[in-house]
Formats: C-alpha cells, structure tokens, sequence
C-alpha cells in the first residue's frame, strides 16, 4: 500500500493511502487431476499385471493438485484513497476511476462525483465504459465515489452527513425515522469542497470546469442542499428519486427562502423518479410507495422550482414507466451521464 502525505502547504493535515478498488468473489471448489494411463490388451505375463497393479496403486497415492488461492477481482484503473479529515475528526474513503485513455493522453477530464459509493462507483463506472467505449455516445470522465465514513454503518453515515435538518433535536416525527445523528449535510459538503474536490484537483488531470453530481434517494436530497447553498459547487446535478418528503418537506421551504434572497440559481438540474415511486395505498403490485408519494413531491418542486424563474437555472424533470425506488438508479445514471456528457 502506497502512502502520500499531503503538501505542507494545504491547511488541513489530509493523511491518503491507496490501493486499488477490489470485489471479494468466492473460491472455486477444488478439482482434483489424475494423469491418463492405458490399457494394454492381454495377453499378458503376470509380471506385466503386477507392475500395471503398483503403477495404478501409485497414481492413486499422488495428491490432487491444489488450485491456485482465490484472488479478489480488482476493477481496471481504479484506486481507493483515505482522507483523513482534521475538520471532521473522521476518516472517509473515496474511489477514483480512470478513463480507458487516461495514460495514453494528457488532456483533462470532466470529473463525476457520485455518493453511495459501494454501490454506486461499478455501477456507473460500468456505464461509462460501455457507453462510451462500444458506441461513442458519452464523453470519458474521472468517476470519484463517496464512499461512507469509515467505522461507520452506511445507514448511519447517510443519516447524518446526507440530511440538511436535525429532525431527532426538532422532534419531527416520522415514521422513517432511525437512530441519528441527523443534519450534518452542510457540514459534510464543506468537506466534500474544501479536502475531496481540492485532493482530486491536485492528484488527477481533473477539469474542475466540468464538474458533475449524481445522487439517488438521500444522495439526491444532499445534492438539492448542495443546489440551494453553493449551487456552482457542480455544473450539472443528476437527482434521482429525492428524498423530499424528509423532515415535513424540509426542501420546499428551504427553496422558498433561497428564492426570496433573489440570488440566481447557475446550475443545470435533472430530476429522474420512477413511476412505481408514486402513492398508491392497498395496490396489488408490492412496487408501489405505501409511504410517501415521491413522483408527487418531485412534481411539486419542479413546479415550484420553475415558478421562480431563475435565469442560471436549467431544469430537466421526468417520470420513468416502470422503476421503482431500487430499479431507478441504473437508468438515471445512464440518462444523466449521456446528458451531462455528450461525446463533442
């Protein structure tokens, strides 16, 4: 494992190390091998049986061969990277794809930040390569996953660095509620600004000119805390599926007051939900929402996003046949990546 210590210069003691992003896969099970021997047609001496006897009973004695010890699969290209962050007394992983060409060129890249890392970073590292390798129809990018706080349970982590609002110290009472901490969105996105963007800048030919975000349920409501605080953080945010029912529709209001502040919004939005996401109490089909109507919600905030007619601001919302909460992400991806990144 390689070690890399920050600059004296950058004023936060960022400690890195790196190794390459890997997927655990399980053994084979072991086979065991025997050398061929034939059979000698009789007649034969007795002599002949006998050695023909000992030389089987031989064969049957070696051991089987061992197969080769299981490697984990490591993705082409990538790295995991430790920020260690003074600000946020706490460690955080971030994974770093190259594109195919990235050795082969010294031109920058657009950069392609993305939140739930684990599961998210294959996924649209996959996308990237396929879409742009075998039809051309998406430009190359540096792909950086946030990964979770590490220690950390993912659902903790969310909880508190993807949320703009305390709700467990407010009291709101919702049924989706789990163990805190909560709120700490603004907070995180100082860190993700100030140590993971500055890091990239300096470790990868990065064009921070280009800067896109991607984000899915929590990771989308984060990215629309984002939009409302430092909407030029990113150039292009892809929200799929936002969380906005959280706290009593914490998001509609916090518009509101970013609208009355007559500030531009300079960024250009896509809102992707899935069809299945919609309300529908008693409906056969398990794929429903039984909680909250999230393609309502969305359709409330583009509306309300698009009556305050913000010059900077351009807005993509849409409605997907078909997806529901967990098959939405794949598609969004792929539409967001293609409209964010369009080959030139």
């Amino acid at each position: 494992m390689d070690r890399t210590t920050m600059p004296p210069s950058c004023s936060t003691r960022t400690a890195i190390a790196s190794r390459r992003f890997s997927m655990h896969l399980s053994p084979p099970h072991p086979t065991t091998r025997f050398e061929p021997h034939y059979m000698i047609n009789p007649p034969v001496q007795i002599l002949t049986r006998l050695a023909l006897s000992a030389f089987a009973s031989l064969l049957l004695a070696v051991p089987a061969r061992a197969n080769t010890p299981a490697q984990p699969y490591a993705l082409e290209g990538t790295e995991v990277r430790n920020i260690s962050s003074a600000a946020l007394k706490r460690d955080y992983e971030i994974y770093v794809s190259l594109p195919p060409s990235y050795l082969k060129s010294q031109r920058k890249y657009p950069v392609v930040f993305v939140t739930d890392a684990p599961y998210a970073f294959p996924l649209l590292r996959s996308i990237g390569r396929r879409v742009n390798g075998h039809g051309g129809n998406m430009s190359e990018f540096i792909l950086v996953g946030l990964a979770y706080a590490k220690g950390d349970d993912p659902v903790r982590s969310r909880n508190r660095d993807y949320t703009p609002s305390d709700i467990i110290a407010k009291k709101t009472a919702h049924e989706e509620r789990n163990d805190g901490p909560y709120g700490q969105a603004e907070v995180y996105r100082n860190f993700v600004a100030t140590e993971v963007m500055p890091f990239v800048a300096r470790n990868y030919r990065a064009d921070m000119g280009k800067k896109v975000y991607i984000g899915h349920s929590y990771g989308s409501l984060f990215g629309l805390h984002t939009l409302l605080t430092a909407p030029t953080m990113f150039d292009y945010y892809v929200l799929g599926s936002p969380s906005l029912w959280f706290d009593k529709r914490y998001m509609f209001d916090a518009e509101k007051a970013y609208a009355a502040s007559g500030k531009d919004m300079p960024a250009k939005v896509m809102m992707v939900t899935g069809a299945f996401e919609a309300l529908r109490p008693g409906a056969k089909d398990p794929r429903f929402n039984n909680r909250n109507d999230m393609v309502k919600d969305a359709q409330d905030f583009a509306k309300q996003l698009k009556s305050h007619r913000y010059p900077g601001l351009t807005l993509r919302s849409e409605i997907l046949a078909d997806e529901d909460h967990l098959t939405i992400f794949p598609v969004l991806a792929t539409r967001g990546l293609m409209w964010a990144l369009p080959t030139n």
